[in-house]
């Protein structure tokens, strides 16, 4: 896919940085908004204090009640990364405070969908909790909680998702995006939230004498940072300084061998030394492997690697967790095949023929990994992509099956506002959807994805332009040769974390290439000299490429898109690129 290469602005402005902070790096901060050492400081005390936090205090007086009189808590968790990290920490902290009585439940996605629906308040009642505690959703489940009410059973709602127009009737609710909620960072991830929780719990018992009267030593929060940089990350939810903060902290944690046996573990089967790992490498090597726990088989499986303190038990779950992860590899490469033959047939040549809001539907793939398939088609065609499934056979709609979608989109569409526009506009058509700016959920009987389809695209093009579908990189400008070094590669490593919203830092720059060579399949290595310097080369890598396209000897001149990066082999550092994208010159 093409793709434009857009230069970031320069801002003149006055900074006010240490003179150590490397001048690439400095103007690179500029450009996201940071413009003093202050606001690179990651040190714990300036996380965002909870004074205005809504429902805070009420949340930490619940559970301290519950643990004093040794009643039965269960999480309710979500079947993601954040939503494991976040049952995982909750478990693990509330033992550590004194909770006799804790248990987590997680609902089977194929069997009853996200978050605390009724069917999964009756399968928590079995377990007879006194309280409940939603992690990572709950500010949507209205009947469920109206449930549990019926059923005698309290509910705290820790969540992070955007609320609706009517909030559950829960005894409290703990979500910096519910309405008259002043706390500032509205960015936290469920892990984020429930560990302000934790921190306000542990204040609550601690003003009780609970820790003093049980003769129990208060737990050191800082522990669990390594659950809450992972969950923060895999989520992808924007790093601004209150989330760079706790990412920073896990990492640092990690890096010097503090972390969880379930993290070591994962971090051992994807590849990944510990002691130099980066905040993409939660995102990239450890979240698909948790992930591929609850879209494909049950994510307890993933919960308990992570909660597990033997080592060897944390090796057996990860090797198993990487497994599933090569089988939802499969899965997914399979469907994506289907999905491209189908587009390819629908573009006859002629990319103005493929619709400008792309949805696809095959019955017999599998709704764990349809909505990594609608984000790959989003990014090969840079177009707001839905891909559907069939539910579960005995899920019905007026009679008619039913068929779950999962959509992702690009910049300047928020995909569940044009969700909202096709149910407003075309009623009955849509079961049911929700989601954010760029991902969203929806169902719909079978028998209406034609007529969906059509909507959908009439609403796509109602909101871009024909410029919208082209992909934008944005770059930090080009690099001289003479600042294509080790110190500054090691200086953008550690200027981190980066992730959503404060992205790592991009160049480009035309080079001439040495060499070039198809390496596992997919992926091109090149060595490449700048073409200022062409005495001076450097190694490249770009992944995934397509291999009808490269290698291609006729190609002596490139223009690419790069991180500058370390690669290590056999104990020896060198510079490398890694190729975001590339053109002949």
């Amino acid at each position: 896919m093409q793709k434009h290469i857009r230069r970031r602005e320069q801002i003149n402005s006055q900074a006010i940085f240490s003179s150590a902070i490397h001048p690439a790096l400095a103007n690179i901060y500029l450009s996201r908004g940071i413009s003093s050492d202050e606001q690179l400081a990651n040190e714990l005390p300036r996380l965002s204090t909870p004074d205005n936090f809504k429902g805070l205090r009420e949340a930490a007086k619940l559970i301290a009640t519950s643990i004093e009189q040794e009643e039965h808590i269960l999480i309710v968790g979500d079947f993601d990364a954040d939503g494991a990290t976040s049952c995982a920490l909750s478990v693990l902290a509330l033992r550590a405070m004194g909770a006799l009585h804790i248990d987590f439940l997680v609902p089977n996605r194929f069997e009853y969908g996200y978050g605390l629906t009724p069917e999964i308040v009756a399968v928590a009642a079995q377990r007879k909790p006194e309280l409940i505690i939603t992690v990572d959703n709950g500010i949507s489940s209205i009947e469920g909680v109206d449930a549990a009410n019926r059923a005698g059973i309290r509910v705290l709602i820790t969540d992070h998702h955007l609320p609706g127009a009517v909030l559950p009737a829960a005894a409290a609710i703990v979500n910096p995006n519910q309405p008259a909620c002043e706390f500032p960072s509205k960015c936290l991830a469920g892990v984020g939230v429930i560990f302000y929780v934790l921190s306000a719990l542990r204040s609550e018992l601690r003003a009780r004498d609970w820790f003093k009267k049980q003769n129990r030593s208060e737990p050191n929060l800082g522990d669990f940072l390594d659950l809450v940089a992972l969950g923060t990350v895999a989520d992808v939810v924007p790093l601004d300084h209150n989330n760079r903060i706790l990412v920073a902290q896990g990492l640092r944690r990690i890096r010097a061998g503090r972390a969880r046996p379930g993290i070591k573990a994962l971090l051992e089967v994807a590849k990944r030394n510990p002691a130099s790992i980066v905040a993409s490498d939660l995102g990239f090597a450890i979240g698909p492997r948790l992930n591929a726990a609850g879209r494909l088989d049950d994510m307890t499986l993933g919960i308990q690697c992570l909660l597990t303190d033997d080592p060897y038990r944390a090796r057996e779950i990860a090797q198993q967790l990487d497994e599933l992860n090569q089988d939802r590899k499969a899965i997914e490469a399979g469907m994506q095949r289907e999905a491209l033959t189908v587009l390819e047939r629908l573009q006859l040549g002629d990319a103005n023929a493929l619709p400008w809001g792309v949805c696809m539907y095959q019955a017999d793939w599998h709704q764990g990994v349809i909505g990594i398939l609608a984000a790959r088609i989003k990014d090969r065609y840079h177009r707001p992509a839905i891909a559907f499934a069939d539910a579960d056979p005995l899920a019905e709609s007026n009679g008619s099956a039913t068929i779950k979608g999962s959509a992702r989109s690009i910049p300047g569409l928020h995909i569940r506002d044009a969700l909202d526009a096709v149910a407003a506009k075309h009623p009955g058509l849509l079961s049911k959807f929700g989601g954010h700016a760029m991902a969203a959920g929806l169902s719909l009987a079978r028998e209406n994805f034609a007529a969906f389809s059509a909507a959908f695209d009439v609403e796509v093009r109602a909101q871009l332009c024909a410029d919208d579908l082209t992909a934008v990189l944005l770059s930090d400008g080009e690099l001289i040769p003479a600042h294509m070094t080790l110190d500054l590669a090691q200086a953008l490593r550690d200027g981190g974390p980066w992730g959503q919203h404060f992205p790592e830092p991009l160049f480009d720059g035309e080079f001439v290439v040495v060499q070039q060579r198809l390496v596992g399949e997919k992926h091109l290595k090149l060595v490449v000299a700048h073409a200022s310097a062409p005495k001076q080369q450097f190694d490249a890598i770009a992944f995934n490429i397509d291999n009808r396209r490269w290698p291609d000897p006729a190609t002596t001149k490139v223009r690419l898109a790069y991180r500058l990066d370390i690669n290590e082999w056999r104990g020896q550092q060198t510079v490398q690129l890694l190729v975001e994208y590339l053109e002949p010159a």
